[in-house]
């Protein structure tokens, strides 16, 4: 077996919005923790207890660190395309050319056609979606009529090297 990788990709979510809300609300609740626990002064009209105020905290600074380490890595080779969207898949998934009836390159709609990015599933026409960013992405067509989007931010250089291995298949 060729283990040659032609193709390699790695993603992490940039969205700006993103970030913003999340440092925002940290930012936030560290200033809470910091009035209350160390100035001793209550934070807001309705205070919630120390322990309660450390605890939302931790769990947002948890939630901020894990979307940091969000990250969608796309490897294509010559028996397969290899995806893995860590932290939830911790091993590669790999989706062999035999049971691929079409591959191509499309430009794609991340809110209309599947509410979002990350891990989603759209309605039955448009399939399962991996994508962590931007608009254009590898849509993939089994020979079970099932369908897989994998998102990417090098659409030209993807769509270059599966026309040099044959699997561009419009």
């Amino acid at each position: 077996m060729d283990n040659e990788v032609y193709f390699s990709e790695r993603q992490k979510f940039k969205q700006w919005w993103l970030w913003v809300i999340l440092l925002g609300i940290n930012g936030l609740l560290l200033f809470g923790v910091f009035k209350q626990l160390i100035a001793g002064q209550q934070f807001g009209d309705k205070p919630m207890s120390n322990m309660g105020l450390l605890l939302i905290a931790g769990l947002s600074l948890l939630l901020t660190a894990l979307f940091y380490n969000f990250r969608l890595e796309t490897q294509v080779k010559k028996d397969g395309i290899y995806v893995r969207f860590f932290p939830f898949h911790l091993s590669y998934h790999r989706y062999t050319w035999e049971k691929v009836s079409r591959s191509f390159i499309r430009q794609y709609n991340p809110i209309g056609e599947y509410g979002g990015w990350g891990l989603r599933l759209g309605p039955s026409d448009t399939g399962k979606a991996l994508n962590v960013s931007g608009n254009q992405g590898l849509q993939l067509e089994f020979t079970n009529k099932k369908k897989l989007l994998i998102g990417t931010n090098k659409p030209a250089e993807l769509a270059e090297t599966l026309n040099k291995i044959g699997q561009l298949k419009p």
